[in-house]
């Protein structure tokens, strides 16, 4: 089961319950593809972590052969390159390595090269898997690495819980991240400002058809127009975690293990069971 955990902004508790949801589990695979900050890791703390380099293709032009037809750059519709004179010149940040002007150059002026952007880690962490999607400074789109990511994560047994750290928000990295998803956990705070990112996150995953249900984080008192939002779109609400300055001060130093905390360690095998299908809304 592929379990993908997303949050309409930063900061509401997303890899919290990314991680203590992968621990859980008797066995698990937790995928990081916060690819711009991941910071799972810094939770599990993998063991035996080894990376592999995320490249893309980028066109390579043969000055002599170019003739100037600028059929490369009018095919282009992500507007990558541009003529400079009569000299072809590539943006790397907006090239999305599709080949295209390679295969229209009429007299094969257009080669390609490799770049690195990123790195996929690989670790162990009791028994998680753990995979870590990491994207350069400066790199532009962080979609390559996240499909690296969910590659390298890829389990063929149907049994086994794979938990997908989404990036914050609503943008293409988001609907990469949960493409292949079985289930969308949703996990937001009672605040205005909340709800309105947990109505995007909710409209992406209904445009894509994904069953979904939400986590409310830091919870306090009730904050009616939340539950309002969740019985208008009929949406579950699969668990309260509630606010508490220890356990806050335990996720600022990094601490999410299992058997810490005896209540959430309920809560969270009582969410785990819930996406199993056991006693499901």
């Amino acid at each position: 089961m592929r379990v993908a955990v997303l949050s309409g902004k930063g900061g509401t508790g997303k890899t919290f319950v990314s991680v203590r949801l992968a621990l859980a589990a008797p066995a698990a695979t937790y995928v990081d593809c916060d690819v711009e900050e991941p910071d799972g890791r810094l939770f599990l703390q993998p063991q035996q972590v080894t990376r592999e380099p995320v490249e893309v293709t980028l066109p390579d032009f043969d000055a002599q052969r170019c003739t100037g037809c600028r059929k490369c750059v009018d095919f282009c519709r992500f507007h990558a390159l541009a003529f400079v004179g009569v000299k072809p010149m590539v943006f790397p940040e907006v090239c999305h390595g599709c080949g295209g002007c390679v295969r229209v150059c009429p007299v094969n002026a257009v080669g390609e090269r490799r770049r690195e952007i990123g790195v996929v880690e690989r670790g162990v962490s009791g028994t998680v898997q753990v995979v870590t999607g990491v994207l350069h400074p400066g790199e532009a789109s962080g979609v390559p690495v996240i499909r690296a990511a969910l590659r390298a994560a890829h389990t063929p047994a149907d049994d086994t819980l794979t938990v997908i750290d989404c990036p914050p928000g609503s943008a293409c990295t988001v609907l990469e991240s949960i493409a292949e998803a079985d289930f969308c956990l949703l996990v937001t705070e009672p605040t205005v400002f909340g709800l309105h990112n947990l109505r995007m996150v909710a409209e992406l995953t209904q445009l894509m058809h994904k069953p979904r249900g939400v986590v409310l984080n830091k919870a306090q008192e009730p904050f009616a127009p939340l539950t309002e939002y969740l019985r208008e779109q009929r949406i579950p609400l699969l668990a309260e975690i509630p606010y508490r300055a220890s356990l806050a001060r335990e996720i600022a130093a990094g601490l999410a293990p299992r058997g810490r905390d005896a209540e959430l360690d309920a809560l969270f095998q009582t969410l785990l069971r819930t996406l199993q299908g056991e006693g499901c809304p």
